[in-house]
Protein backbone atom coordinates (compact mmCIF):
# COMPACT_ATOMS: atom_id res chain seq x y z
CA UNK A 1 0.00 0.00 0.00
CA UNK A 2 1.33 3.30 -1.09
CA UNK A 3 1.63 5.86 2.06
CA UNK A 4 -0.34 8.80 1.56
CA UNK A 5 0.21 12.26 3.69
CA UNK A 6 -2.99 13.15 5.75
CA UNK A 7 -4.17 15.91 7.61
CA UNK A 8 -5.49 14.49 10.06
CA UNK A 9 -4.44 11.35 12.33
CA UNK A 10 -6.48 9.81 15.25
CA UNK A 11 -4.81 7.17 16.51
CA UNK A 12 -1.17 7.57 17.84
CA UNK A 13 0.48 6.83 20.81
CA UNK A 14 3.25 8.34 23.26
CA UNK A 15 5.33 7.74 26.20
CA UNK A 16 2.47 8.03 28.48
CA UNK A 17 1.56 4.29 26.96
CA UNK A 18 3.58 2.22 24.98
CA UNK A 19 5.13 5.10 22.38
CA UNK A 20 8.35 5.85 22.43
CA UNK A 21 7.89 9.90 22.03
CA UNK A 22 6.89 12.22 25.04
CA UNK A 23 3.57 13.68 23.87
CA UNK A 24 5.47 17.02 22.42
CA UNK A 25 7.89 15.18 20.61
CA UNK A 26 4.88 13.52 19.29
CA UNK A 27 2.97 16.38 18.05
CA UNK A 28 5.97 17.86 16.71
CA UNK A 29 6.41 15.00 14.75
CA UNK A 30 2.56 15.36 13.65
CA UNK A 31 3.56 19.03 12.86
CA UNK A 32 6.61 18.30 10.55
CA UNK A 33 4.21 15.63 9.03
CA UNK A 34 1.92 18.06 7.93
CA UNK A 35 -0.73 16.70 10.33
CA UNK A 36 -3.13 19.65 11.26
CA UNK A 37 -5.49 17.28 13.03
CA UNK A 38 -4.56 14.41 15.87
CA UNK A 39 -6.13 12.40 18.74
CA UNK A 40 -3.57 11.08 21.12
CA UNK A 41 -4.93 7.89 22.24
CA UNK A 42 -2.76 6.09 24.68
CA UNK A 43 -3.58 2.95 26.06
CA UNK A 44 -6.38 3.83 28.36
CA UNK A 45 -4.69 6.75 29.87
CA UNK A 46 -5.23 10.48 29.35
CA UNK A 47 -1.89 11.54 31.10
CA UNK A 48 -0.32 12.84 28.18
CA UNK A 49 -2.90 15.17 26.95
CA UNK A 50 -2.10 17.73 29.00
CA UNK A 51 1.33 18.53 28.09
CA UNK A 52 0.35 17.54 23.73
CA UNK A 53 -2.14 19.86 24.13
CA UNK A 54 0.27 22.93 25.40
CA UNK A 55 2.25 21.62 22.44
CA UNK A 56 -0.41 21.78 19.92
CA UNK A 57 -1.27 25.30 21.01
CA UNK A 58 2.08 26.25 20.32
CA UNK A 59 2.66 25.02 17.27
CA UNK A 60 -0.80 25.39 15.60
CA UNK A 61 -1.80 22.10 15.41
CA UNK A 62 -5.25 20.94 17.26
CA UNK A 63 -4.91 18.13 19.82
CA UNK A 64 -8.14 16.21 20.30
CA UNK A 65 -8.63 14.46 23.28
CA UNK A 66 -8.40 10.25 22.46
CA UNK A 67 -7.90 7.37 24.42
CA UNK A 68 -7.23 3.81 23.44
CA UNK A 69 -9.42 1.42 25.94
CA UNK A 70 -9.03 -1.90 26.49
CA UNK A 71 -12.27 -4.34 26.49
CA UNK A 72 -13.56 -7.80 26.18
CA UNK A 73 -16.36 -8.80 23.84
CA UNK A 74 -17.38 -12.56 24.01
CA UNK A 75 -14.09 -13.47 25.85
CA UNK A 76 -11.82 -11.51 23.16
CA UNK A 77 -9.84 -8.72 23.77
CA UNK A 78 -10.48 -5.15 21.68
CA UNK A 79 -9.77 -1.77 21.66
CA UNK A 80 -12.20 1.02 21.23
CA UNK A 81 -10.95 4.51 20.91
CA UNK A 82 -12.86 7.33 22.48
CA UNK A 83 -12.68 10.78 20.62
CA UNK A 84 -13.24 14.45 21.23
CA UNK A 85 -14.46 13.80 24.97
CA UNK A 86 -14.44 16.20 27.52
CA UNK A 87 -11.22 15.23 29.00
CA UNK A 88 -11.54 16.66 32.32
CA UNK A 89 -14.64 13.95 33.27
CA UNK A 90 -14.85 12.27 36.29
CA UNK A 91 -16.04 9.22 34.23
CA UNK A 92 -13.14 9.31 32.14
CA UNK A 93 -10.87 9.53 34.94
CA UNK A 94 -12.64 6.69 37.00
CA UNK A 95 -12.36 4.49 33.91
CA UNK A 96 -8.81 5.24 33.63
CA UNK A 97 -8.29 4.30 37.50
CA UNK A 98 -9.69 1.15 37.06
CA UNK A 99 -7.86 0.13 33.49
CA UNK A 100 -4.66 1.02 35.67
CA UNK A 101 -4.94 -1.25 38.84
CA UNK A 102 -6.25 -4.00 35.63
CA UNK A 103 -2.60 -3.37 34.08
CA UNK A 104 -0.69 -3.11 37.53
CA UNK A 105 -2.82 -6.62 38.96
CA UNK A 106 -1.66 -8.76 35.73
CA UNK A 107 1.91 -7.83 36.16
CA UNK A 108 2.02 -8.57 39.62
CA UNK A 109 1.07 -11.68 38.57
CA UNK A 110 3.39 -12.08 35.62
CA UNK A 111 5.81 -11.46 38.38
CA UNK A 112 5.04 -13.67 41.13
CA UNK A 113 4.44 -16.74 38.59
CA UNK A 114 8.05 -15.99 37.17
CA UNK A 115 9.04 -15.48 40.79
CA UNK A 116 7.89 -19.08 41.84
CA UNK A 117 9.98 -20.54 38.51
CA UNK A 118 13.24 -18.45 39.93
CA UNK A 119 13.31 -15.67 38.56
CA UNK A 120 12.66 -13.01 41.70
CA UNK A 121 12.92 -9.15 41.76
CA UNK A 122 11.19 -8.88 37.91
CA UNK A 123 8.12 -6.87 38.96
CA UNK A 124 10.53 -4.19 40.73
CA UNK A 125 12.67 -3.87 38.16
CA UNK A 126 10.12 -4.26 35.50
CA UNK A 127 8.34 -1.20 37.50
CA UNK A 128 12.02 0.87 37.12
CA UNK A 129 12.25 -0.03 33.40
CA UNK A 130 8.27 1.36 33.01
CA UNK A 131 9.20 4.79 34.59
CA UNK A 132 5.85 3.91 37.34
CA UNK A 133 3.31 3.00 34.71
CA UNK A 134 2.12 0.03 34.38
CA UNK A 135 4.44 -2.31 33.77
CA UNK A 136 3.48 -4.81 30.53
CA UNK A 137 5.51 -7.73 29.30
CA UNK A 138 8.28 -6.06 26.82
CA UNK A 139 8.97 -4.22 30.45
CA UNK A 140 8.71 -7.91 32.60
CA UNK A 141 10.89 -9.23 28.98
CA UNK A 142 13.81 -6.22 29.40
CA UNK A 143 13.52 -7.52 33.19
CA UNK A 144 14.75 -10.49 32.47
CA UNK A 145 17.95 -9.62 30.27
CA UNK A 146 18.50 -7.35 32.59
CA UNK A 147 18.56 -9.33 35.56
CA UNK A 148 20.47 -11.86 33.73
CA UNK A 149 17.92 -14.44 33.42
CA UNK A 150 17.69 -14.44 29.45
CA UNK A 151 20.12 -13.36 26.73
CA UNK A 152 17.10 -11.05 25.23
CA UNK A 153 13.65 -9.84 25.28
CA UNK A 154 13.11 -12.44 21.99
CA UNK A 155 13.80 -15.66 24.32
CA UNK A 156 11.71 -13.73 27.51
CA UNK A 157 8.60 -14.28 25.13
CA UNK A 158 9.75 -17.65 23.03
CA UNK A 159 10.26 -19.13 26.77
CA UNK A 160 8.19 -17.61 29.36
CA UNK A 161 6.12 -14.75 28.08
CA UNK A 162 4.45 -15.81 24.86
CA UNK A 163 0.77 -17.55 24.33
CA UNK A 164 0.69 -20.54 26.23
CA UNK A 165 3.55 -19.80 28.66
CA UNK A 166 3.76 -19.55 32.13
CA UNK A 167 3.86 -15.59 31.90
CA UNK A 168 0.87 -15.72 29.48
CA UNK A 169 -1.46 -13.37 31.79
CA UNK A 170 -4.68 -12.90 30.38
CA UNK A 171 -5.90 -9.10 31.26
CA UNK A 172 -9.36 -8.74 33.13
CA UNK A 173 -11.04 -6.04 30.92
CA UNK A 174 -14.23 -4.83 31.39
CA UNK A 175 -17.54 -5.54 28.71
CA UNK A 176 -17.77 -3.76 25.38
CA UNK A 177 -20.86 -2.25 26.68
CA UNK A 178 -19.25 -0.82 29.57
CA UNK A 179 -16.05 0.82 28.12
CA UNK A 180 -18.71 2.25 25.27
CA UNK A 181 -20.70 4.02 27.95
CA UNK A 182 -17.77 5.73 29.48
CA UNK A 183 -16.69 7.19 26.12
CA UNK A 184 -20.58 8.11 25.87
CA UNK A 185 -20.71 9.62 28.97
CA UNK A 186 -17.90 11.78 28.81
CA UNK A 187 -19.18 13.25 25.72
CA UNK A 188 -17.11 11.50 23.30
CA UNK A 189 -17.64 8.82 19.96
CA UNK A 190 -16.80 5.26 20.63
CA UNK A 191 -14.46 3.94 17.48
CA UNK A 192 -13.43 0.56 16.90
CA UNK A 193 -9.63 0.55 16.61
CA UNK A 194 -8.36 -1.76 13.61
CA UNK A 195 -11.00 -3.87 13.18
CA UNK A 196 -9.43 -6.46 11.09
CA UNK A 197 -6.70 -7.06 13.56
CA UNK A 198 -8.53 -9.12 15.73
CA UNK A 199 -8.21 -12.32 13.41
CA UNK A 200 -12.25 -12.32 13.33
CA UNK A 201 -13.69 -13.68 10.42
CA UNK A 202 -16.05 -11.16 8.90
CA UNK A 203 -18.96 -12.91 9.70
CA UNK A 204 -17.86 -12.55 13.53
CA UNK A 205 -17.04 -8.58 12.71
CA UNK A 206 -20.41 -7.58 12.14
CA UNK A 207 -21.61 -9.54 15.25
CA UNK A 208 -19.13 -7.65 17.02
CA UNK A 209 -20.32 -4.67 15.12
CA UNK A 210 -23.87 -5.30 15.91
CA UNK A 211 -23.37 -4.94 19.38
CA UNK A 212 -21.34 -1.85 19.34
CA UNK A 213 -23.70 -0.42 17.52
CA UNK A 214 -26.05 -1.51 19.92
CA UNK A 215 -23.94 -0.49 22.77
CA UNK A 216 -24.39 3.59 21.65
CA UNK A 217 -21.21 2.89 19.16
CA UNK A 218 -20.95 5.40 16.44
CA UNK A 219 -17.83 4.55 14.39
CA UNK A 220 -15.02 2.24 12.68
CA UNK A 221 -11.79 2.87 11.66
CA UNK A 222 -12.00 2.27 8.51
CA UNK A 223 -8.02 3.52 7.95
CA UNK A 224 -4.99 2.65 9.67
CA UNK A 225 -1.74 1.35 9.06
CA UNK A 226 -0.77 -2.19 7.52
CA UNK A 227 -3.82 -3.01 6.09
CA UNK A 228 -4.22 -5.36 3.05
CA UNK A 229 -5.62 -4.95 -0.07
CA UNK A 230 -9.19 -4.31 0.06
CA UNK A 231 -10.00 -3.82 3.42
CA UNK A 232 -10.54 -0.17 3.50
CA UNK A 233 -13.67 -0.95 0.81
CA UNK A 234 -14.61 -3.95 3.03
CA UNK A 235 -14.80 -1.80 6.09
CA UNK A 236 -16.38 1.42 3.95
CA UNK A 237 -19.12 -0.96 3.30
CA UNK A 238 -19.94 -1.90 6.89
CA UNK A 239 -19.59 1.89 7.93
CA UNK A 240 -22.42 2.38 5.63
CA UNK A 241 -24.51 -1.18 6.22
CA UNK A 242 -24.72 -0.25 9.68
CA UNK A 243 -24.48 3.79 9.57
CA UNK A 244 -21.22 4.22 11.24
CA UNK A 245 -18.86 6.99 11.05
CA UNK A 246 -15.12 6.39 9.45
CA UNK A 247 -12.15 7.22 11.30
CA UNK A 248 -8.74 7.36 10.26
CA UNK A 249 -5.50 6.83 12.20
CA UNK A 250 -1.76 5.57 11.52
CA UNK A 251 -2.01 3.83 15.69
CA UNK A 252 2.22 5.58 15.26
CA UNK A 253 4.03 4.26 18.38
CA UNK A 254 7.68 5.16 17.27
CA UNK A 255 10.23 6.42 14.18
CA UNK A 256 12.13 3.08 15.05
CA UNK A 257 9.31 1.33 13.47
CA UNK A 258 9.14 3.53 9.95
CA UNK A 259 6.14 0.92 8.42
CA UNK A 260 4.28 2.87 10.60
CA UNK A 261 4.59 6.91 9.86
CA UNK A 262 2.81 9.84 11.62
CA UNK A 263 0.10 10.70 9.10
CA UNK A 264 0.74 8.37 6.33
CA UNK A 265 -2.02 6.73 5.36
CA UNK A 266 -4.68 6.94 2.33
CA UNK A 267 -7.45 9.40 2.72
CA UNK A 268 -10.92 7.94 4.16
CA UNK A 269 -13.13 6.53 1.20
CA UNK A 270 -15.61 9.78 0.33
CA UNK A 271 -18.71 6.88 0.52
CA UNK A 272 -18.04 6.83 4.38
CA UNK A 273 -19.20 9.68 6.37
CA UNK A 274 -16.43 11.00 8.68
CA UNK A 275 -15.74 10.96 12.03
CA UNK A 276 -15.37 14.51 12.32
CA UNK A 277 -17.85 15.84 9.87
CA UNK A 278 -19.51 17.82 12.82
CA UNK A 279 -16.43 19.05 14.31
CA UNK A 280 -15.61 22.04 12.56
CA UNK A 281 -12.38 21.19 11.29
CA UNK A 282 -10.35 22.77 8.86
CA UNK A 283 -8.82 20.35 6.31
Amino acid sequence: MSHLSSQIDLHCHSSASDGLLTPSALVQLAYDNGVKHMALTDHDTVSGLDEALLCGGELGVNVLAGVEFSAQWKNQGVHILGLDFNRHSPVIHSAVERQKESRFSRAQTIGDRLAKKGFSGLYDKALELSSGQAPGRPHIASAMVELGYVNSSAVAFKKYLGAGKVGDVKSVWPELNEVVSWIIDAGGVAIIAHPRKYNMTVTKLRSLIEDFVESGGEGLEVVTSGQKQGEIGLLADLCRKYGLKGSLGSDFHSPKQPWVRMGAIPPLPKSVVPVWKDWGLEL
